[in-house]
């Protein structure tokens, strides 16, 4: 199995957890992402440490609370096909957090390197910068949870809906190298679920020299590290594709770089 895809636990461990990437289990710096199912009643408590986090209420409902600040209640959607934009949550380092479970929930988990600058706060629907990308079947839906125009220390979070028979983050580009703000190097983790669930989709990783060129068959619930690279998806006829990414780099700014083999396709 190639070390850019990371499977699902198929079943939750003791504290729920199903995904876990850490910078160590991924050979980089910055980004950590982890994914928790609770059952009604069942409760996380995790301190920040010298990380940030953007919890991610991928489905159900649940009670919040920080050092500073409580949400009681908070979660619409019963799964991320439903198309709403979720209710998340972000904690500085420096701080912690308790959710417990009010519904089945899936939560994720969002990390990266934090300065304890901006307090914790509500991120609901409504926050949630909504866009339509591409054109034909390069178009899909953009859900910007924590993009960086808003306040946070270095984290990038988003979600994307590709529907069947279309590709997203297409045209193919790469955000790899650090010389802003013509491109930023950000490390990128991909979370993925389809609809149906056997269904699967297909996600290329590669670099210019091919020194990394990798084609994987990423089924639901399992999560690709894209660690440099162009890293194009493609939603096979009949199934839906969701992804969440989380982003992080020295420089909290997404500038990225086109595949020139491929960056016609944008002056259409």
């Amino acid at each position: 199995m190639s070390r850019l895809l990371v499977k699902g636990k198929a079943v939750p461990d003791a504290d729920g957890l199903v995904v876990d990437i850490s910078p160590e289990s991924a050979g980089w710096k910055y980004v950590g992402f982890q994914v928790y199912r609770l059952s009604p009643g069942g409760t996380l408590v995790r301190s920040s440490g010298d990380r940030e986090a953007c919890l991610v209420l991928l489905s159900g409902r649940a009670d919040v609370r920080t050092a500073k600040a409580e949400w009681r209640n908070i979660g619409e959607r019963m799964s991320v096909f439903e198309g709403k934009p979720p209710y998340s949550v972000y904690v500085p380092s420096g701080d912690g957090f308790e959710v417990m479970a009010l519904t089945d929930l899936e939560l994720a988990v969002c990390l990266a390197p934090g300065k304890g600058i901006y307090p914790a706060r509500l991120i609901e629907p409504g926050d949630v910068g909504v866009e339509t990308r591409g054109y034909g079947n390069m178009e899909r839906r953009i859900h910007n949870i924590l993009p960086e125009s808003q306040p946070a220390d270095s984290l990038l979070v988003v979600e994307v809906f590709t529907p069947d028979g279309h590709w997203s983050s297409y045209p193919p580009h790469k955000h790899d190298v650090d010389d802003p703000p013509r491109e930023t190097y950000l490390e990128e983790t991909y979370f993925h679920k389809v609809r149906p669930e056997h269904g699967f989709a297909v996600q290329r990783v590669y670099t210019d020299d091919r020194s990394l060129d990798e084609t994987l068959v990423v089924r639901n619930n399992e999560a690709v590290l894209v660690p440099a690279g162009y890293h194009p998806v493609a939603a096979p006829p009949g199934y839906e594709v969701y992804y969440l990414n989380v982003m992080a780099g020295p420089v909290r700014m997404w500038r990225f770089h086109n595949d020139p083999d491929h960056e016609w396709l944008l002056k259409k």
